[in-house]
């Protein structure tokens, strides 16, 4: 195996680790697309963090089998447990950052060969204050106190911090081992057409406190992946140095990576940020490194959702979804939203420095994913298995981070999410191959499935011919696309062609919303959002809004009535204030009717009066990647 010469692991042991047909651009429609529902990010218990929050039992092929709908046990209390409806695909991402090194000193200890006597004692007490701690479910207090000190200065900040655990010396080898387990367990369960598991694990950089974490993604096999090891925060703190690690490593394998973004909501700004975290301006060569890298983005998972926050869409009736206003670090800082944190003000961002640069760095699709730490993909509010093992029941979802109010627990994580994909095939190439074409989609959990075209002589009719979505190819774009005027003179508004269908598992839907983002003839952004089709009659207000859908749960079952809502909504869309001067983007929101939240649900099971500081229910939702237009 490839490895840095030096001796990158006992860093990674001290490292802070993070608790943490006029002119259009067509895609080629040749062969029919199929729906897949996947995680991209998922932790077994080869990650530090898994470990020491009681996940000690759920491996990467406990991981996979649950997934394809096995019952597996729980790594809490070993209880069974089992997944309605199987994925298609997953992602195992466990930290690059110690990977399988807490579980190895646990079940191994340390080896001393070669030690002084004063190392062999220091080896020895670390591991037995880990074991210890970890018997005694108490592990995660051991690291709460190395996370990182707030900083203004992030770049001064971003040189890897150290844990003060100390006493543990190199472990390369137990990585090594680790990462030969986990694609080996990838191959062993991916089966072409049925199956896919991908190849992937979790980049994990947060200089200043700031969540800058990606997922790395790759269709390669293990053979080819035991080749190189996991690029983590030991190596580089700047994302930059991850993509120029992934072009050489791309080429080196003649394998496919790509990286992704996620809980850019609590990056304090950083992660969409206007200039380069290494410093220096926002150069075209910059912004087109990362498209290229970066072609998708996590918009919703367990940390909380990430598409807008009120203070940033304050005419947005539906920004306040799954707000999760805390920091991953030591000392508890307020929460501020910040326009780098969330995926909409990103966006927007984009449309002015493509105007600037020639290129878009924020031209990303987004998917949803899970961010489980119990090895468990679990999205559905009433199958939720928790963030953690620790808190994957209800009584102790109660249990605090700390002791200050503003720190997180399980009644403030999501039940979210779920990564659609639009492949032509159930395979690693093809489902990678959607992602950087950005024909990928996000949902909160259900398994709402959604279309979206673009493009300029569009009509109604075609969402209900029999050939429908065969009937776009050469007239449309689907999500994900680029809708361009080629012809001179009058440039007429785009149209949109909107399929939602509901989840048969869960409620109906609401409504479909076109939200859009378009640069303003002095260089700024607006955003606008379109209700486009919903259920139910009467509901249009005179000031052109709707009115609310009932909300049927019934908070002493936990249970929704469908009689609300609808199994399907479609919509034909024009902008009805279209610049054929501007830059803009397009994306649907479809939101279903409320249903029960995983809080109201453990309400319900514990008995009695529990505040839980969260609300009964949920209006669940599908954000789709995005089609840009360009003048």
């Amino acid at each position: 195996m490839l490895t840095p010469e030096k001796d990158k692991t006992v860093k990674r042991l001290l490292i802070v680790f993070l608790v943490t047909c006029c002119g259009i651009e067509t895609v080629a429609f040749a062969q029919p697309k199929q729906l897949l529902w996947g995680d991209t990010h998922l932790h077994s218990n080869y990650s530090f963090d898994a470990f020491v929050n009681n996940n000690m039992s759920a491996t990467p092929d406990v991981a996979y089998r649950f997934a394809k709908g096995m019952p597996v046990e729980h790594p809490w209390d070993k209880h069974r447990v089992q997944l309605k409806t199987p994925l298609d695909f997953l992602v195992l991402s466990d930290h690059a950052e110690l990977l399988g090194v807490t579980q190895s000193v646990y079940f191994n200890g340390v080896d001393t060969t070669g030690l002084s006597l004063y190392q062999r004692l220091r080896a020895w007490y670390a591991s037995a204050v880990l074991q210890d701690a970890v018997d005694k479910k108490t592990a995660r207090l051991l690291f709460i106190d190395a996370l990182p000190e707030p900083t203004a200065d992030t770049r001064a900040a971003a040189a890897a911090r150290r844990l003060s655990f100390g006493g543990i010396p190199s472990q390369l080898q137990v990585e090594v081992d680790a990462w030969r387990v986990i694609t080996e367990a990838a191959d062993s369960h991916n089966k072409p057409g049925q199956f896919t598991a991908l190849i992937g694990w979790e980049y994990s950089s947060i200089p200043g406190g700031a969540n800058l974490h990606r997922i790395v993604v790759t269709d390669l096999d293990a053979g080819r992946a035991q080749t190189f090891d996991p690029f983590g925060l030991d190596q580089s703190a700047f994302p930059q140095d991850l993509w120029a690690w992934l072009g050489e490593t791309a080429e080196a394998t003649n394998g496919n990576f790509l990286a992704i973004p996620h809980n850019s909501n609590i990056s304090k700004g950083a992660m969409f940020a206007m200039a380069p975290l290494k410093g220096g301006e926002m150069s075209a060569s910059y912004a087109e490194t990362r498209r290229y890298w970066e072609p998708i983005v996590e918009i919703t998972q367990i940390k909380g959702d990430s598409e807008t926050h009120p203070a940033l869409s304050p005419e947005d009736p539906f920004a306040d979804f799954e707000t999760y206003p805390y920091y991953i670090q030591r000392t508890p800082e307020e929460y501020k939203p910040r326009g780098g944190d969330y995926i909409r003000p990103a966006l927007r961002r984009g449309l002015s420095l493509a105007s600037t640069l020639g290129v878009n760095p924020y031209q990303f699709g987004v998917i949803g994913s899970t961010d489980a730490h119990t090895g468990l993909s679990s999205a559905d509010e009433d199958n939720f298995q928790g963030k953690m093992a620790t808190d994957s029941i209800p009584r102790n979802k109660k249990m605090r981070w700390g002791d200050a109010a503003n720190q997180t627990f399980g009644w403030a994580m999501s039940a979210s999410g779920l990564a659609a994909v639009w492949a032509e095939e159930n395979t690693r190439e093809s489902i990678v191959a959607a992602m950087r074409r950005r024909e990928v989609y996000a949902t909160s959990g259900p398994r709402i499935a959604v279309r979206l075209y673009g493009g300029w002589n569009l009509q109604e009719s075609q969402l209900d011919a029999a050939n429908f979505p065969a009937n776009m190819e050469g007239h449309a774009v689907p999500m994900g696309g680029e809708l361009v005027h080629h012809e001179k003179g009058s440039k007429p508004a785009p149209q949109f062609l909107i399929e939602a269908q509901a989840d048969p598992n869960s409620g109906h839907l609401d409504r479909i919303q076109i939200v859009k983002g378009s640069q303003l003839p002095d260089g700024t952004t607006t955003e606008a959002i379109y209700d486009v089709a919903w259920a139910g009659e009467g509901r249009l207000l005179p000031d052109g809004s709707l009115a609310p859908v009932e909300n049927t749960v019934d908070l002493a079952t936990g249970r929704v009535d469908n009689r609300v809502g609808a199994a399907q909504l479609r919509a034909w869309w024009t902008d009805p204030d279209f610049n054929p001067d501007a830059h803009a983007f397009y994306y649907a929101r479809v939101l279903q009717i409320p249903t029960a939240r995983h809080s109201l649900l453990d309400k319900l099971a514990l008995g009695g009066e529990v505040d839980t500081h969260r609300p009964d229910t949920i209006q669940e939702r599908a954000y789709t990647s995005s089609i840009w237009y360009s003048p």
